[in-house]
């Protein structure tokens, strides 16, 4: 097990809602091409699905959680952000599942089990519509948000 756990959570059936499942698909991809002295060596990616509270016993034992998540705000579809979530002040993100996701991180905080956590989001406008592909505003957004995360890792 390595220090830094990198989390996509959504729910696939649900067209972009399903981003940041996408995105550890793409990175699990990026890892065997790059082999393991990649610049993800070090870092373990899960796919978490729609988050929640079984997913704290798993979590609670990395100093680093990195989220990658949909989110339902004001910014243009597609924009990739990154985001510093606290206890008591979650940021503004309306998603199908972030209510899991809230409880999750406020359960860890609580315990003091919590890691040192980020978020790494991509607005979205249609989270509701069925479909397994993602919107060509957000699939383009998925090198983005790839990009972002290796930034956020190298720091």
């Amino acid at each position: 097990m390595n220090d830094t756990l990198v989390l996509g959570i959504g729910n696939l059936v649900l067209q972009d809602e399903g981003f940041g499942i996408h995105v550890i698909r793409e990175l699990e991809r990026m890892r065997e091409e790059e082999g393991a002295d990649g610049p993800l060596h070090g870092v373990d990616l899960l796919d978490g699905g729609c988050a929640g509270l079984h997913l704290m016993g798993y979590i609670q034992n990395y100093s680093r959680l990195i989220v990658i998540d949909a989110s339902l705000d004001s910014c243009p579809e597609g924009t990739v952000r990154r985001l510093r979530p606290s206890f008591g002040e979650f940021p503004p993100l309306v998603t199908v599942h972030e209510i899991g996701l809230k409880d999750l991180l406020e359960a860890l905080t609580l315990t003091g089990t919590c890691p040192d956590t980020e978020m790494i989001v991509c607005s979205v406008k249609k989270y509701t519509s069925l479909g397994t592909t993602l919107s060509p505003a957000v699939e383009a957004a998925v090198p983005r948000a790839i990009a972002l995360l290796r930034e956020t890792l190298a720091e």
